[in-house]
């Protein structure tokens, strides 16, 4: 089955072709990050009117290359939520009329969704990686998601937590902002935390007992103290390498807990904040079974993954809805 896939969510416009839900045939993105970078966050707005600029050249694209070899698309799938619902309307509606133009089904996919299914994507020609086995406890963590669910099989989700204020990504984001580093938060903090003590400063953990959810607002909060105490030059290296630890070791340790308490097969990572090199380590470390980890480049928003996730739901019979809106809170289960 050869899904024509949309993602355009956030700041991300992406087309992509997927074979079988696992075989990445065409995966075409277009950043938005310089365009948001001189305002340390994403301007709605903008990046709404960006999809509607950047979508077209990499439709045309991609419809190039699938009237060009011949073989034939069997469904359009589009990202409806959660995100920004003026984003969101674009995919939707560029979607709607591609699958119409063409006979189609369209269905409509969860973001957070197509994040999990990231680690079923393999490169084409790829046959010796076998699929995640359920029950798959799943780590969901980006810009504006924190989540922490079991998947039971192919969508059949339990959400076991969630963020209560600030996702971690958005975390990074203020953090780096505060320290100077720039946008995107991750990538920044991560860089320089490379050359930092992560013990040098000892910030609060929000561990909320007897529950999956999570809270970073708190410990946003300690490090703007922590660098008006510090002064003009504060050592931003240790302060940076601090703060990520103490979100790594929440989000690692809740998420090994998880995987103990619901006799997880293999435990998955996804989402942008799924890239940072600490978090995959720490996860590895304090999982006692196998951790599924995505590919770097499949951990940002791409069109790839919703095309993966589609695939599963078309094979278990959804019903294709040309009638689809955008849902911008949309959640996982």
């Amino acid at each position: 089955m050869r899904v024509l896939a949309f993602e355009t969510s956030c700041d991300e416009t992406a087309v992509a072709l997927v074979q079988d839900g696992r075989w990445i045939e065409s995966n075409l993105i277009a950043s938005q990050v310089e365009l948001h970078r001189p305002f340390g966050g994403i301007v709605p707005e903008a990046a709404s009117r960006a999809h509607l600029t950047n979508m077209v050249p990499l439709l045309e694209s991609t419809l190039e290359a699938v009237d060009r070899d011949g073989r034939p698309l069997d469904a359009v799938a589009v990202t409806y939520g959660p995100g920004l619902v003026g984003a969101l309307l674009v995919g939707v509606n560029v979607a709607k009329a591609v699958a119409y133009a063409r006979g189609l089904p369209l269905l409509g996919l969860n973001h957070l969704e197509g994040h999990v299914y990231a680690n079923w994507l393999v490169p084409p020609g790829r046959d010796d990686q076998p699929e995640p086995r359920f029950p798959l406890v799943c780590l969901i963590v980006s810009g504006a998601h924190s989540d922490l669910v079991v998947m039971r099989d192919h969508g059949d989700y339990v959400r076991l937590g969630r963020t209560r204020d600030d996702a971690a990504g958005e975390a990074f984001d203020k953090v780096a902002r505060m320290l100077g580093l720039g946008f995107p938060g991750g990538p920044a903090i991560q860089r320089v935390a490379e050359q930092g003590d992560p013990t040098r400063f000892h910030l609060p953990r929000a561990w909320l007992p007897g529950s999956y959810d999570f809270s970073f607002s708190g410990l946003k909060t300690a490090v703007g103290r922590l660098i008006e105490q510090l002064g003009p030059e504060p050592p931003v290296a240790d302060v940076a390498a601090s703060f990520q630890a103490a979100i790594v070791d929440v989000l690692a340790a809740k998420t090994a807990q998880a995987a103990r308490e619901y006799g997880a097969a293999q435990v998955a990572l996804a989402g942008g904040v799924a890239a940072n090199v600490p978090l995959r380590r720490t996860v590895q470390d304090r999982v006692a079974g196998e951790v599924r980890l995505p590919p770097v480049a499949l951990c940002t928003d791409n069109a790839a993954m919703i095309g993966a996730a589609a695939y599963y739901r078309l094979r278990a019979g959804a019903i294709s809805d040309l009638t689809l809106d955008a849902r911008p809170n949309l959640p996982i289960a």
